[in-house]
């Protein structure tokens, strides 16, 4: 069967789903899809960001585009480092990716061991390269490059040791994203076939209309449609994540109908699934919000999720990575779960396949860390109030860009198991905690707490603690105590 009859296929095979229902292409229909119960149970997650572009390993994951941009860093390095780029392309560094030492159950044991309950590995980025076996184009893992089902052998093993398989799909702004190869005289050059690596190339829309002309093509959403579904039918996630661009009009009935038949297949597999969307892409209430590198200055009523990485400045392995701080992802985590979200954190692996040690070292300080405070984060719920103290993160997507330092007033706040949880974000260096929201307010008309606390613990701590109560707050005393992580307070109310 050819990619053309393929796609063909695919395509009214989603017809064929979304006529069987229940849900239909209309926001209406499909607002009523439920968020899968686990979702907020697990509370965190892991991204992976690993393809072709981590051959060149160098600026982001955004090289393809960059690299064919006279007097982008990516253009020079290129020339530099490869030859020019009509000599030496992007398709020339797919031989290049052995992934050699890809070792999946490696990769999933340390997630697990991190805490986190479910993976999203990129099924295909910008770039257009297929991270699994694809019948729609010959350019993917399965076929070329590292000759395996990357997407199917993590899948398998996220599976097997007992997390939920998610994906993702950025092939939405493979539309423009090496058009400018076509400016020069580059190895992007017409004629390009539907199918080609290079396909289509189109211009990029300006900055300041990024929704405007030229739109997407009929024949190239079609494509986008089929590809996505392939994705589904064949790896069945239990989410599926979205990056922008698809919130462009011309989308929107692609979009309607892609969830419509995704909403469906969940229902032929007896589960709940969902669109994880970014930028209001869906109707509100129609999947899961998600806020890039950035969350919400206040607890919210609805499902949402941020989605970060352990550096700042790429979310793909490259040789100068600006890495966060173990203990800022830790407080990020916090911060997000007491305010109703998920934490969906990046983390990219070498072009071999093995995980860079500051990536590594990440993953193992969050282990460290959740071995003992994970029942304050997993299956948590949001308190009364989600925090106190002088420092709140600010709101909106691209905020992590500098570390927000926190104070030894500043706590967030869950509940789990018949506890409330306030973790301190700094470990007061004597060992004294003010938690003034648990203060006893029985005599005031305020909003207080107004409970009486049963016994009080610091998880983790093995010293003498004492603790008391009044007007000013909860007061606990932990002589010795010394964390370069947040520290949680569990109380228990009678």
């Amino acid at each position: 069967m050819s990619e053309q009859q393929k796609e063909q296929q695919l395509l009214e095979t989603v017809d064929r789903i979304i006529a069987e229902g229940p849900y239909q292409p209309a926001w209406s229909s499909l607002m009523q899809a439920k968020t899968p119960d686990w979702f907020k149970q697990k509370r965190f997650g892991i991204f992976i960001h690993w393809g072709v572009y981590s051959v060149p390993a160098n600026s982001n994951e955004w090289y393809p585009r960059n690299m064919y941009i006279e007097g982008m860093p990516a253009y020079e390095h290129h020339i530099k480092t490869y030859g020019s780029q009509k000599d030496f392309g992007y398709k020339d560094f797919i031989p290049m990716f052995h992934a050699e030492k890809f070792d999946p159950a490696e990769w999933v044991r340390l997630f697990k061991e991190a805490g986190a309950g479910y993976v999203f590995p990129v099924a295909e980025h910008h770039d257009g390269f297929q991270m699994y076996k694809s019948e729609l184009s010959h350019w993917n893992s399965a076929e070329t490059g590292p000759k395996r089902d990357v997407l199917g052998e993590l899948k398998a093993e996220i599976e097997k040791q007992g997390l939920t398989f998610c994906t993702s799909s950025h092939r939405a702004e493979h539309w423009f994203f090496l058009g400018h190869g076509k400016e020069f005289d580059s190895d992007i050059k017409e004629p390009l076939q539907k199918g080609d690596l290079y396909w289509p190339s189109m211009p990029e829309p300006d900055a300041e209309d990024l929704y405007g002309e030229p739109y997407p093509t009929e024949e190239f959403l079609n494509d986008w449609l089929a590809r996505t579904a392939e994705i589904i039918l064949n790896y069945k996630p239990s989410l599926l994540y979205f990056d922008w661009w698809v919130q462009h009009q011309a989308f929107k009935p692609y979009l309607k109908k892609l969830a419509a038949f995704y909403y469906n297949c969940g229902v032929k597999w007896g589960k709940d699934v969902k669109i994880c969307y970014k930028h209001d892409a869906m109707m509100f209430g129609s999947g899961i919000v998600e806020v890039e590198r950035g969350g919400f200055a206040e607890a919210k009523p609805y499902d949402w999720q941020t989605d970060t990485a352990v550096a700042r400045n790429s979310w793909c392995y490259t040789d100068t990575l600006d890495y966060k701080s173990s203990n800022e992802i830790i407080c990020t985590l916090v911060d997000v779960v007491s305010k109703n979200g998920n934490l969906l954190l990046n983390i990219g692996p070498k072009a071999d396949g093995t995980i860079p040690d500051g990536d590594r070292a990440i993953l193992e300080d969050l282990a460290k860390w959740m071995r003992v405070n994970s029942e304050a984060v997993i299956g948590a719920n949001v308190w009364r109030k989600s925090m106190e103290g002088p420092t709140a993160a600010a709101e909106g997507q691209f905020q992590d860009q500098k570390e927000l330092k926190f104070t030894n007033k500043d706590y967030r706040f869950t509940i789990n198991h018949g506890n409330i949880y306030a973790i301190a974000l700094q470990c007061p260096k004597d060992g004294v905690f003010c938690i003034r929201s648990l203060a006893d307010s029985s005599d005031q008309n305020v909003p207080e707490f107004h409970g009486i606390i049963e016994s009080v613990d610091i998880l983790g701590y093995d010293g003498r603690l004492q603790w008391s109560v009044d007007g000013e707050g909860l007061h606990v005393t932990a002589p010795g105590i010394d964390s370069e992580f947040p520290v949680v307070v569990r109380v228990r109310p009678e």
